[in-house]
């Protein structure tokens, strides 16, 4: 197999060389993003006027096909022997237009190839796992919604420390993982300029617009220096240290919760369905999930001391010990999305035996502070305050009974000035009470605190009246707007580009023209990203049709902000139900829709359904959500 490089040599390379330096088995996770950045060259090649407008649209068409070819039949990259997934690019293009294929490389290199790819890689999965986040932190804030009257055991030292609300136990957590979600958020900004148009470390010397390139890919503006611009490699070190920050805090969380379902302790019961048994012992109940997630930290903290060290010597520019900047970045990304999208799987399936854990928060002298506490109350200083309830606590333990048990004379014997209100102090309810201060634990504060959390990370939705909803992710910000006539050349396209991946039926120029009124748009800039309609059946039912977004913007969460634009439109309608056809379940299985039959659908879908040129092989899956708005005629 011949490689890019091979002019300059004379002799084949060594095989056990190529299986050292070859790169095509895990860097082919590259795949879409060198074609999306393929087509954005050889368009900022067309307007240097290096190619042809013709000889521009065979490539884009050529890459395009590629593309299909490859995500249709993964077995063509699994098998294939070239060197790296920019080779089997170029070779499979030139298998298609020819020596044309030759020319899409012309003023770039490999350099500023790779680290384009692998900025668009790590925005878009930077944007997946702020999404995760977002489910976790919900899932967390449901949990302390449920427990929010929950009296809990508070801990330091693994000792019982002071009583607290499940809830304030949940929003440690909220807050861990809010702070993580504005790291990915923070790398996704400086992971979001352009480096192509670098060449290997000069530059190149085409006409390159390299600020409409960084356009075309939905970058923010193009890299500052040619030389920084292909060794740097910052952006992967910040998603790596996100990532191991990330699952730190996860690895904790997962600690708690082995801790509090142990017999030992008891306070929880998890799930049967992220749990296991024992081959062995048919009474074991093992907290695998936890487990998993809790050791899978170590590789993660692992990752980023790897690319450190790799990156630590680095002389400028390019160097090859960059290649190993991937496999940690894929093994990191992978394996904290897995653990991610666990977690509210572990607590929303969690039970908090609230009884005992209210019996733990009691018990352990935790309320030997509440003493000290009503002492300095009674005029005394804190320090002989805390003096008299560690005496009394001794005298308790001698007595084998909880300091509310010792009589007032008992405790008038370590210090007079106790009386008979002390009882009252002492509850587990007035200790929790007691900490009525921002950030404590008094449930009103709580309470507040979900509030606020959940107001960061749900989605603001606006009025329809407004006909706009912003979504921000640093320099990724885009608005939702109804369509206007100037969009119907962006629509067309990016509905065209669907319907070619075979994710859409086609639809004419002149049928969008028509349904205008039914199509919103996302715009980033002046550029419209992403697209879908919303076409009404009945009052009781809505379709979203046309759902998608630009080449290069995928995974930024416009798919996401786009579907939930739409069921709040039919809501704001009075329409009660929208339903998906679609190929993608799993992606609106996260928006909140729900499998069904088709054939639970109105008569004019399934009149539809047979006219469709699939219908005899349909593939796809019928979902529905429920918008929150009364059905017509509904008291």
């Amino acid at each position: 197999m011949s490689v890019t490089w091979a002019g300059r040599f004379t002799e084949e390379a060594d095989p056990l060389f190529r299986e050292f330096n070859d790169s095509l088995s895990f860097d082919r996770t590259l795949f879409r993003q060198d074609i999306e950045g393929s087509v954005a060259w050889a368009r900022a090649l067309g307007r240097a006027d290096v190619l042809t407008a013709s000889e521009t649209s065979q490539l884009v068409t050529a890459l395009d096909e590629v593309l299909r070819a490859g995500e249709s039949d993964e077995t063509l990259l699994a098998n294939a022997t070239d060197e790296d997934v920019h080779s089997w690019v170029e070779r499979e293009l030139v298998a298609r237009v020819g020596s044309l294929g030759k020319k899409l490389h012309t003023g770039r290199s490999r350099n500023d190839q790779v680290a384009t790819d692998l900025r668009l890689w790590t925005r878009s999965q930077l944007a997946a796992r702020q999404a995760e986040l977002d489910d976790v932190i919900r899932s967390l804030l449901s949990l302390a919604d449920r427990e929010c009257a929950t009296v809990f055991p508070g801990y330091t030292h693994l000792q019982r420390a002071q009583p607290i609300l499940f809830a304030h136990w949940c929003m440690a957590y909220v807050q861990m993982l809010s702070r993580d979600r504005s790291r990915f958020a923070d790398a996704a900004r400086r992971a979001n300029q352009c480096p192509l148009g670098s060449g290997a470390l000069a530059g190149t010397a085409y006409a390159i617009d390299r600020v409409a390139l960084a356009r075309d890919l939905g970058f923010a503006a193009p890299t500052a220096n040619s030389l920084d611009a292909v060794s740097d490699r910052d952006f992967v070190v910040e998603s790596l240290a996100a990532s191991a920050l990330a699952s730190v805090h996860l690895s904790r969380l997962a600690e708690d919760l082995i801790f509090y379902s142990t017999g030992e302790a008891g306070l929880i019961e998890l799930s049967d369905s992220v749990t296991s048994g024992s081959s062995l012992m048919p009474q074991k109940k093992n907290p695998d999930a936890l487990e998993l997630i809790r050791g899978k930290s170590g590789r993660q903290i692992a990752n980023l001391v790897g690319i450190l060290t790799v990156l630590k010597g680095l002389p400028l520019a390019y160097n090859k010990d960059l290649q190993e900047d991937k496999e940690p970045l894929f093994d990191a990304m992978k394996h904290l999305s897995l653990s991610l999208r666990m977690i509210p799987a572990v607590l929303d399936g969690l039970i908090v035996h609230r009884e005992r854990a209210r019996a733990a928060a009691g018990g352990g002298y935790s309320n030997a502070t509440e003493l000290a506490d009503y002492l300095v109350g009674q005029g005394i200083p804190f320090r002989e305050a805390h003096h008299s309830a560690g005496r009394l606590v001794r005298a308790a333990i001698l007595e084998s009974k909880p300091l509310e048990e010792l009589t007032v004379g008992q405790m008038q014997a370590v210090e007079p000035r106790i009386g008979a209100d002390v009882f009252v102090a002492l509850t587990v309810d007035s200790a929790v009470a007691k900490r009525n201060v921002l950030g404590g634990t008094a449930r009103g504060q709580v309470v507040a605190s979900v509030e606020s959390a959940r107001e960061q990370v749900a989605p603001k939705h606006s009025s329809r009246d407004q006909n706009t909803e912003e979504a921000s992710q640093g320099e990724l910000a885009f608005t939702i707007r109804e369509a206007h006539i100037n969009d119907l050349d962006a629509i067309c396209a990016i509905v065209e580009h669907w319907a070619r991946q075979g994710e859409h039926l086609p639809r004419s120029r002149d049928e969008i023209l028509e349904s205008l009124s039914e199509f919103a748009v996302a715009v980033r800039g002046d550029r419209v990203v992403g697209c879908g309609s919303l076409w009404i059946y009945t009052p009781q039912v809505a379709e979203i049709r046309s759902l998608g977004v630009a080449p290069g913007q995928k995974g930024g969460g416009l798919g996401t902000s786009l579907t939930r634009y739409f069921v709040d439109w039919a809501g704001d309608l009075g329409i009660p139900k929208v339903f998906v056809l679609t190929r993608v379940p799993e992606f609106f299985g996260r928006c909140g829709f729900k499998s069904v039959s088709v054939s639970t659908l109105p008569e004019k879908v399934l009149k539809d359904c047979a006219n469709c040129p699939r219908n005899n092989a349909c593939d796809e899956v019928a979902m529905t959500i429920d918008t929150g708005a009364l059905p017509v005629g509904a008291p």
